[in-house]
């Protein structure tokens, strides 16, 4: 069977601050991210199956961003763990949704970490192939499997 590549794409607003920076991404600042989801598999042939056809459903491609990506991240404040009075944000009335993770949440390193929550909750027949995260409208970061080997 032929080997085919599908994309789902889709949009999030979300604001970080780059911790340590030495430019204007080191304030609190905001972003309408685009974000691409690639997946490569052989679509099904068995005509008995409901998803004849299709190498995955792009509805439970859809449930799988939003559990693993949207919920957490879209609307959220996103920084770096190792920010310095990092709890003093959480008193703050208008900072509901903050996400404090180990690393700094750049687009190149949140792409890192967006591929390994969406790779565990893909089906075993289909595989991520790539993944584009959009930042503004002229600049972006892309992730790569063959780039990125995982185990089997």
């Amino acid at each position: 069977m032929t080997k085919i590549r599908i994309t789902k794409e889709f949009s999030f607003e979300m604001a970080h601050a780059l911790l340590g920076y030495d430019g204007k991404c080191s304030n609190i600042h905001g972003h309408s991210y685009q974000f691409s989801v690639t997946l490569i598999g052989e679509p099904s042939d068995n005509a008995s199956d409901p998803k004849n056809g299709m190498v995955i459903d792009f509805g439970d491609l859809k449930n799988i961003v939003v559990k693993e990506i949207l919920e957490k991240f879209d609307h959220a404040f996103v920084i770096n763990d190792a920010t310095p009075d990092r709890d003093k944000f959480s008193s703050l009335p208008f900072f509901k949704k903050i996400i404090f993770l180990p690393y700094q949440p750049t687009c190149e390193n949140m792409l890192a970490d967006f591929s390994g929550r969406i790779n565990k909750s893909l089906p075993g027949e289909v595989k991520l192939h790539s993944l584009r995260l959009r930042e503004t409208n002229n600049s972006y970061a892309e992730w790569f499997a063959d780039d990125n080997k995982y185990p089997d």
